[in-house]
């Protein structure tokens, strides 16, 4: 399963992927349709009403678990986009067409990218040349994705499941490659440690990138080759393999005199360089 959440105007929708197909929660789009105040109860009664017409719309939806506002997580009525479409006509909104639209792309896109990783790295790749990453770095970020995809896809197989395994493996990595754990690296990059929509990737400079691969990419390796089951194997191999890459630091360092990690962010590299072409548009014009 993949969790997110999709923004349309200034809505959150919740969604999952289930069974390849994205699963969308059906409270979050009832309360862009209609801007209820009570989205839960309005989509009650809606139910109660359509099934006096012997409409059952509860049938077009599967609970899921999604994460809400406490960050918990609940079992909630989700439904793929054939059966949002269903209850969208039952509820008179403007809205509604303009939706359908927006979630039909959204869908169409994601089965898109599952039959063809590379237009998600096309996506990826426009949208960090559109924050004005330089291109070096955009292609060392985007490799480091594939090679992300590919252990979390291994570690799927393997019997991971929960969201916290995958981000305890992921810090065990972490630790082993860079010598701190995620929350202390955020710290050191100026970061807020809790948000998790700062991706402590998106400002690393080109050596933490290339060190993060290697972790990552060794840790694939030893899991594959030594078939790693459940959470515990798992766990010494992503320990085994972030060694292997903080081993390979730890001998740069020594030979370069410089430490890896650095409070360096490759966003305030962009920052000056974008302030610098502004300086000069600015004396050419005078």
């Amino acid at each position: 399963m993949e969790k997110e959440f999709i923004i349309f105007g200034s809505k959150r929708i919740r969604r999952i992927l289930y069974n390849e197909e994205w699963y969308f929660s059906v409270v979050d789009i009832i309360e862009v349709l209609t801007d209820s105040s009570n989205p839960r109860n309005y989509w009650n009664m809606l139910k109660i009403r359509e099934l006096e017409n012997k409409i059952e719309l509860s049938t077009n939806c599967v609970q899921l678990k999604l994460k809400a506002s406490d960050e918990k997580e609940y079992l909630t009525d989700c439904a793929n986009l054939k059966g949002i479409f269903r209850i969208i006509q039952s509820v008179p909104s403007k809205k509604a067409e303009p939706l359908k639209r927006w979630l039909a792309k959204v869908g169409y896109d994601r089965i898109q990218e599952i039959q063809n990783p590379e237009l998600a790295q096309d996506r990826a790749r426009g949208y960090y040349e559109s924050k004005g990453y330089p291109k070096e770095w955009i292609e060392k970020r985007i490799r480091g994705i594939a090679i992300r995809q590919d252990l979390t896809n291994e570690w799927k197989s393997r019997g991971i499941e929960k969201e916290k395994e995958y981000s305890i493996l992921t810090n065990e990595i972490s630790q082993a490659t860079f010598g701190i754990p995620i929350k202390e690296h955020k710290k050191i990059k100026k970061l807020t440690p809790e948000l998790k929509n700062e991706n402590l990737r998106d400002h690393m400079t080109d050596l933490e990138l290339i060190f993060g691969m290697l972790g990552e990419a060794a840790t694939t390796e030893i899991t594959r080759n030594k078939d790693m089951r459940g959470f515990v194997d798992n766990l010494t191999a992503a320990r085994e393999g972030g060694n292997i890459a903080g081993e390979a630091r730890l001998k740069l360092e020594k030979k370069s005199g410089r430490k890896v990690v650095s409070e360096k962010n490759i966003l305030d590299l962009i920052k000056k360089k974008k302030n610098k072409k502004k300086l000069l548009i600015v004396k050419n014009e005078i």
